[in-house]
């Protein structure tokens, strides 16, 4: 039986990943309105891996006998300078869910329920990738100029992003 404030927790980054969800489907608009076509396919990819992450959350607690809170989810920004500061954010954005994940992580450990710390495993691993993409991105973004032309082949380098 999972300890009624690990339950508490795990609802809180439920939450978050549907917070992760909006941000990501307001970044992909974003994108759309900039005519950055291949940058709004990829949010909306991973808006859409935000929801199945809090799926996952939501069927563990149904599973383990408690149940899932949604709670209020706060508006995402919609409003952002350039390109590289939607991908900065998303970038700061998933190294502080990493943070909420290593620390439930911890908890889960502290408490001794291994069943949650083991359940808790996949979303380390997801973490450490969704942060790789990120970081990439960036890295090519500082390599290229982001000026017209080197915003467009940005752009279009994220059709093969899931490659690297």
């Amino acid at each position: 039986m999972i300890q009624k404030e690990m339950v508490v927790n795990l609802n809180k980054q439920l939450n978050l990943e549907l917070f992760s969800s909006n941000l990501y489907l307001q970044m992909s608009a974003w994108c759309n309105d900039n005519k950055l076509s291949e940058g709004c396919k990829f949010f909306k990819q991973q808006s859409n891996e935000e929801i199945n992450h809090m799926h996952r959350l939501f069927d563990y607690l149904n599973d383990s006998g408690n149940l899932p809170r949604i709670g209020a989810i706060d508006k995402p920004p919609k409003h952002f300078p350039s390109f590289k500061d939607i991908i900065q954010f998303s970038y700061e954005h998933e190294k502080m869910i990493s943070e909420k994940i290593n620390k439930l992580s911890h908890y889960a450990i502290e408490i001794k329920d291994y069943l949650t710390f083991h359940f808790l495993e996949w979303y380390v691993s997801e973490q450490y990738e969704e942060e790789k993409i990120f970081k990439s991105i960036l890295d090519r973004i500082d390599l290229m100029r982001t000026e017209t032309n080197g915003l467009y082949f940005i752009d279009q380098s994220l059709k093969n992003i899931r490659k690297i």
